[in-house]
């Protein structure tokens, strides 16, 4: 269910009081049977008040940022980890993936690595297993991250089908270059840089834990 804009009504109050005062200029001009110089003086102040109510709701309409409308994913909490990896590698999937989780926006995670799956948690998808589609084989082969910020935009979003399926903002990030952590979150453009930066040092750390207990 998306979550209201909680500065809707703010930004279109000038809107509405430059609006209002407007009309009620304009019915009392028709009204008044006689104007007089003063009263002429009042209504173009009351115009240009008006107007410039009017102008300030429209830039604010521009200028602020509306919040990004968050959804609730489909899908069960869950934590599943490969059954066969050594203790240091969940211990460090462990700790990466809550930090991810509790940090940034990030509600479902998914950690592929060496043609399997390591490590689901979060809003777990239906589909367990990964296939990596043009998009991860992108990031497997340039080494650099891809955000799609508002996922249901791309036509490449079928190869998701891992995460839930109404997931909004996506990060595909390499962890190492047998590897990539895939991060969805609950609403589009919710990543900021920082976002990203820390993302990837969790990335990094994990790829140095990684290649020291699994060989390839």
């Amino acid at each position: 269910m998306a979550k209201p804009d909680q500065n809707q009504v703010l930004r279109q109050l000038p809107l509405v009081a430059g609006g209002l005062a407007g009309v009620l200029l304009l019915l009392n001009r028709f009204l008044t049977p006689q104007l007089t110089e003063s009263q002429a003086r009042s209504d173009a102040l009351g115009v240009l008040l008006s107007a410039l109510l009017i102008l300030t709701g429209l830039l604010w309409q521009q200028v602020q940022p509306r919040s990004p409308e968050v959804v609730e994913l489909v899908g069960e909490e869950g934590f599943e980890l490969a059954p066969d990896l050594p203790e240091p590698v969940k211990t460090e999937l462990a700790w990466a993936s809550r930090q991810l989780l509790t940090n940034t926006v990030t509600r479902s995670l998914v950690v592929w690595y060496q043609g399997r799956v390591l490590l689901r948690r979060g809003v777990l998808g239906a589909n367990s297993q990964v296939k990596p589609g043009a998009i991860l084989q992108r990031v497997l082969d340039k080494q650099q991250p891809v955000y799609l910020v508002a996922l249901k935009l791309y036509p490449g979003r079928i190869e998701f089908d891992y995460l839930p399926e109404n997931t909004q903002g996506v990060i595909c990030q390499p962890v190492g270059n047998r590897g990539v952590m895939v991060l969805g979150a609950n609403a589009p453009r919710s990543y900021t840089k920082q976002d990203e930066n820390w993302i990837e040092g969790i990335a990094n750390k994990l790829d140095d834990t990684l290649s020291r207990y699994l060989e390839a």
